[in-house]
């Protein structure tokens, strides 16, 4: 290229902004061999929770060695939505994969939060879900059949209650597979069907919510796509998408010694479904999830911990 049409080209390592300082510190320790062919060093991944300002000392470690230092201006896409209507859905389904069944499913938890924070309200929740699926494989419209899902529930002791006939829900949460919306075969099926899904849902009177999943905790770069893809789709359809994935990045960053995933490197631990439904709440209600009571069996620092950084997230994303 430089022979024929006189253009140059060099070499910028860049640090990862979802990862913490001691991974940009490793990253340059593992460059130095090949220092001769790096002209500088720069930012990369979401922009989102990660300021520059995290990687201050690593950028003047990289500019004793020489290195120039730029921060990568990324284009991540801004939500256009930013709240779930007037007042939050009371009566939510749950449509999707494993991510959502974990740790005695996360509609149960976020049943049980927003108990705490209001003692006098009546959340109802009812998870649809296939093990590896994603929005392609279910019926939504059969989800909405008259005297379907939804018809009675149980409680207190495992008592079944019939509830008041008619449209059941409220609200809707859906969630893709957690590789569909960055998937090359699988991406415009995920755009595809978060039209026709949430066309089903406002059909039948309820308010379409897309929940952002997380990315594998050995791939982490996954979640600026996931964060993109989600907020486009939302974008596109006029829905609130809910920021999990991002809030998971977020505590990773800020205390990787937490374990949010279980050993597959995929699904929820307990912490990870808490984190998560503390997010769901502090989008859907506007309010900050921080000093909730309901701890789910985690010690109360690390639940505090998780509310925050919710509430960051949510804060962050939404631009509030």
């Amino acid at each position: 290229a430089e022979a024929k049409h006189g253009m140059t080209t060099r070499l910028i390592l860049c640090f990862l902004r979802h990862l913490d300082e001691a991974a940009a510190f490793a990253t340059l320790r593992a460059a130095e061999p090949w220092l001769g062919r790096i002209v500088g060093v720069g930012l990369d991944s979401s922009e989102l929770g990660h300021p520059p300002e995290k990687f201050a000392r690593v950028f003047a470690r990289a500019g004793d060695m020489g290195l120039r230092r730029v921060a990568h201006a990324g284009a991540q896409v801004k939500p256009q939505r930013t709240t779930a209507g007037a007042t939050p859905p009371q009566s939510i389904l749950w449509v999707g994969n494993s991510f959502f069944y974990y740790n005695n499913s996360m509609h149960t938890q976020f049943i049980n939060f927003v108990k705490a924070a209001d003692a006098e309200a009546r959340p109802r929740g009812t998870s649809v879900t296939i093990s590896g699926s994603g929005m392609d494989w279910h019926d939504m419209e059969s989800y909405f059949r008259p005297n379907g899902i939804g018809r009675y529930s149980f409680v207190g002791d495992n008592e079944i209650v019939f509830n008041k006939p008619g449209r059941q829900f409220d609200g809707v949460i859906m969630m893709d597979c957690s590789q569909c919306p960055i998937h090359p075969q699988l991406k415009d099926s995920f755009y595809q069907f978060t039209k026709k899904q949430g066309d089903t849902v406002v059909k039948n009177g309820a308010v379409p919510l897309l929940f952002m999943s997380w990315a594998y905790k050995d791939k982490p770069e996954m979640i600026h796509a996931l964060a993109d893809a989600y907020t486009t789709a939302g974008n596109d359809n006029n829905m609130l998408v809910i920021p999990a994935g991002l809030a998971f990045a977020r505590a990773v960053a800020q205390r990787p010694q937490l374990e949010l995933y279980q050993p597959d490197k995929r699904h929820p631990s307990p912490a990870g479904t808490y984190l998560a439904v503390s997010t769901v709440y502090g989008a859907l209600y506007g309010k900050s999830p921080v000093g909730n009571r309901y701890l789910a069996g985690l010690d109360a620092a690390t639940a505090e911990f998780l509310q925050t950084v919710a509430w960051e997230t949510i804060r962050e994303y939404y631009g509030k």
